[in-house]
Order: structure tokens, then C-alpha cells, then sequence
């Protein structure tokens, strides 16, 4: 019997996790582990954050789709890694934490044979001084009780503008190595739909803070877009719908520091800027969860399985070059481990070898750069690549050849929302080829046969549709397997 392991449950574990079940027979074991108990939709957080969506409908229970799927569910995070076992088993090892109530705070040690890892990030909202709904004074979409806590302050901002009284609202990113520059499109739109809707955009400021050089880059280097014969960059095609919803973007900005009143910032240009605000939603940057790694006699082996990010280092290369050198082959292949056979690292939780965006700092020597975003349908694509080389090396054996899901070749669709509505809504459906651009390939660096964009009512249709497509995926529910990544 082979026990196979994974680490999270979010996109990319979970994913893992169901495909690894469908695929194994019952004479083999399959565990989640995951410091959560319920599942979260988290594209569809945006609406939650302004109130179109109750936290209810984009969460649900873990355990019982894992029992009914015959899974082992374990609430619990991981610590530590032991690639090698321990004196007492040579397998592999995971010093776990329980979170749940029944258990929480003991501590344990589970074998592997095969281990997925796809911890996810960790928001590391103490990266900027005063960033987050915790410890700080914005709020944030990241999870969904982060987004409903977003909704009933923006409820609140609008309540203000009914009143008479003017109120300036910030969405984006808090620091200046931020990833889902996406995330903060998507509620900037959103926010700006629900003020014309309560009939108060005229006393609203938005803008729209962003650690990108220039919009429409979303950390992936920005696209161009053939459309009717006629190429055009996603710079362009943003900045369109930018002046045409009067939201005031500034770009290539790190997030010094956040007072209840006012986000103090640098641009690329190093100069420092104050900006008063009422309300705000800005995302954090991300870093690896705090997982060590140890060998078989306790020695620390942390820097050899994971970059200093924290995030662990796969089949890519990672010697230092300049960006300039940098080729989309370097990206990996297969996620898995540096120098070992039965680990992989899926979703945002694998090092990227590059930025895709060109990485920028300001004349203070400050960082300003989108970090490569991996989420969503690649985050899906690359688990269950994974999966499936964990069946093969179960049933044929470990010269089994793995599957390959290289974001240099592999297409993702992003549909950014700008507003929900069954009649009056839209949003902005994405399609790139690939994911990391192949300038070596493509003279733009992707296939315009297959980079688009386009925006409109029929993109918050298909943002609809795919909210309960892949609810009902993550659910296990008949046919779910049908269903694309």
C-alpha cells in the first residue's frame, strides 16, 4: 500500500488530492492535511467584498466531501518537513501542528511515500506597517472572512456618500513585490459598479495603487492582443476601461506605510507621496509558509528544499542571471523537488526561477515588481499533472516518466470582474499563450492566434457560470472530473 500525502487544500491540493483518489485504488491511502476546514472559492471573494455574494456561498466543509470520497482529512499545518524519515523510519516524514478545536496545538509526525506540497502562501500583511484587517487599517479579499469584513466597511463608505460626504477609496497592492495585481482589477471595478449603482459615484474618488510599471501588466509582462487584425496592448485596452469608469490609477508604487487616514508610497521614480484615504483594500505580498526541512540526523536542510521566499524549488533553474537572460525553458516541467523522487511543489507553492514582469527599483534602491502569479486554472492544470505521475509511479514503478505542465507552454483564461449583474454587469475574460512568455517562440512572446481580450455583459455570464461549474467540481460531485482545470 502506498501512502501519498498533500499538503493544503486550497486549488492546488485539492485538486491533487481528488484526482489522486479517482485514480488509486482503495488499497492505497490518500491524506490532505490542511490548518483549514472548509474549501473557499477564492475568485469569487471579490464579490463577497462587496456584497453581492454571502461568505456562505463561496466556502464549504472539507471533511465531509473527503469522507465520502474516502480521503483522510487531518485540520492540522505542517511545520516540518523530513524527506529522508527520522532514526526510527527511513520513509519520508511531516511534523504536523492540529488546528482544529478538538486537537489543537498537538503535534504529530505522518509518513509519506509520495508527497504533494501545496501550502499556498503565506499574506505576509507585516511586510508594510499598518497593511491588513488584523494587525492593520485596510482590508483585503484574500479569504472570505477577510472579503465580508471588506463589504461592511465599503457598506459603511457608501452610507457616508448618501449622507452628502465625500470619500476617496483606494484598491491594489500594499507593497511593492505584490502577485494578483488581478485581484486588486477586479475589486477596483467591482467597487467603482456598486458606487454607480447606489448613485453616489460622483462624490467618489477611486484610485487604482499598483506595483506594476504600466496597467494591464498583471505580473506577467503584459499581453498584445490581436483583435480584427489590429494588435494592441493590454496597457491599451486597461487603460480604456480606466478613463471610461473615471478610476485614477497610479502605478509602479511600494507601500511604505498605512495610518487609519493616510498611505504614505514611493514611485518608481523614488519619489514619496501621501494619500488621504476612507477606505481601502490593498493586497499583501506573499512569502513561502514557515515550513523547515530537516535530514534523517535533525540537521537543518531548509535552504536546500526551499529559496529563501520560503517557496520550494522544483525542476527549474535557478541559477542567478540577469533578466535579460532569462528563457522561458528555465521555468519547470514537472514540480518536482530538488533532489527527490517523491516530492512536488504544485500551485503558488513552487519557487519561480524569474519575475515574468521586468523587475524595476526605484534611485532609493526600493523594489518595485509584480511577483509571477501561479493561481487559478494553472494552479489546477499542474496538480493534476502531478497526480497522475503519483499513479504512474505507484503502479508501474519510480522509472515512470512524469507528466509535464510547463507554464511556458500551457495557456491560461483569466475573467476578471468589473461588476456583477445578470443584466448590467461585465467583466474582462483574459486568454494567454502561454503563461510565461516564449520571446524565443513568438515574437511578442505569446501566440496571437490565442492571446485575446475582450469585456463585456457575456464575460460576468461565464465568471457566473464557472463560480458553480467549480463549485460543483471542488464538491466531487458526478461527472465533476469532466470539467476542465
Amino acid at each position: 500500500m502506498a501512502e501519498v500525502v498533500v499538503l493544503g487544500a486550497g486549488i492546488s491540493g485539492h485538486t491533487a488530492a481528488l484526482h489522486l483518489r479517482r485514480l488509486l485504488g482503495r488499497g492505497h491511502k490518500v491524506t490532505v492535511v490542511s490548518p483549514n476546514s472548509n474549501w473557499n472559492w477564492i475568485p469569487s471573494n471579490i464579490w463577497v467584498g462587496v456584497s453581492k455574494l454571502p461568505k456562505e456561498k463561496v466556502i464549504f466543509p472539507l471533511a465531509p466531501v473527503y469522507r465520502r470520497k474516502g480521503i483522510d482529512f487531518l485540520q492540522a499545518k505542517a511545520t516540518a518537513i523530513r524527506p529522508k524519515g527520522d532514526a526510527q523510519d527511513s520513509r519520508g516524514a511531516v511534523d504536523i501542528e492540529f488546528t482544529g478545536q478538538n486537537k489543537a496545538g498537538q503535534t504529530d509526525r505522518i509518513r509519506y511515500d509520495y508527497l504533494v506540497y501545496a501550502t499556498g502562501p503565506k499574506l505576509k500583511f507585516e511586510a508594510t506597517e499598518g497593511l491588513g484587517p488584523d494587525a492593520g487599517n485596510t482590508t483585503s479579499v484574500c479569504t472570505a472572512d477577510h472579503a465580508r469584513e471588506a463589504s461592511e466597511k465599503l457598506a459603511a463608505t457608501i452610507a457616508k456618500l448618501k449622507e452628502g460626504t465625500p470619500q476617496t477609496l483606494v484598491v491594489g497592492t500594499g507593497h511593492g513585490t505584490c502577485t494578483c495585481e488581478g485581484a486588486a482589477f477586479e475589486y477596483t471595478f467591482n467597487v467603482d459598479h456598486e458606487l454607480r449603482e447606489a448613485g453616489v459615484r460622483d462624490l467618489a474618488t477611486l484610485y487604482y495603487m499598483t506595483n506594476e510599471a504600466q496597467l494591464g501588466d498583471f505580473g506577467v509582462g503584459g499581453m498584445t492582443f490581436n483583435q480584427n487584425g489590429f494588435e494592441t496592448s493590454s496597457e491599451l485596452w486597461t487603460s480604456s476601461l480606466f478613463r471610461e469608469r473615471d478610476v485614477r490609477p497610479i502605478v509602479g508604487t511600494h507601500v511604505h506605510k498605512i495610518t487609519s487616514s493616510t498611505i504614505n508610497f514611493e514611485t518608481l521614480d523614488g519619489e514619496m507621496h501621501d494619500l488621504d484615504y476612507d477606505f481601502a483594500m490593498l493586497l499583501p505580498p506573499f512569502s513561502g509558509q514557515p515550513v523547515k526541512a530537516f535530514d534523517a540526523e535533525d540537521n537543518d536542510i531548509t535552504g536546500e528544499m526551499f529559496a529563501p521566499s520560503g517557496f520550494m524549488k522544483v525542476d527549474a533553474d535557478y541559477t542567478p542571471k540577469p533578466y535579460e537572460e532569462w528563457k522561458a525553458s528555465d521555468w519547470p516541467s514537472t514540480y518536482q523537488s530538488v533532489g527527490y523522487n517523491n516530492i512536488w511543489a504544485v500551485g503558488i507553492a513552487f519557487a519561480p526561477p524569474h519575475q515574468i514582469s521586468q523587475p524595476r527599483k526605484s534611485p532609493n534602491g526600493t523594489v518595485i515588481a509584480p511577483a509571477p502569479p501561479r493561481t487559478g486554472m494553472p494552479s489546477g492544470v499542474m496538480a493534476k499533472h502531478v497526480a497522475m505521475t503519483i499513479v504512474d509511479r505507484i503502479k508501474i514503478g519510480s522509472k515512470a516518466k512524469a507528466y509535464e505542465a510547463p507554464l511556458s507552454k500551457m495557456g491560461a483564461v483569466c475573467v476578471a470582474s468589473a461588476g456583477t449583474g445578470l443584466t448590467n454587469g461585465s467583466a474582462a475574460a483574459m486568454i494567454m499563450n502561454p503563461v510565461v512568455p516564449d520571446y524565443a517562440k513568438y515574437p511578442t512572446g505569446r501566440d496571437l492566434a490565442t492571446t485575446r481580450g475582450e469585456i463585456g455583459l457575456y464575460g460576468h455570464w461565464s465568471k457566473l457560470m464557472l463560480h458553480y461549474l467549480f463549485i460543483y467540481k471542488a464538491k466531487a460531485r458526478p461527472g465533476w472530473q469532466l470539467i476542465p482545470e
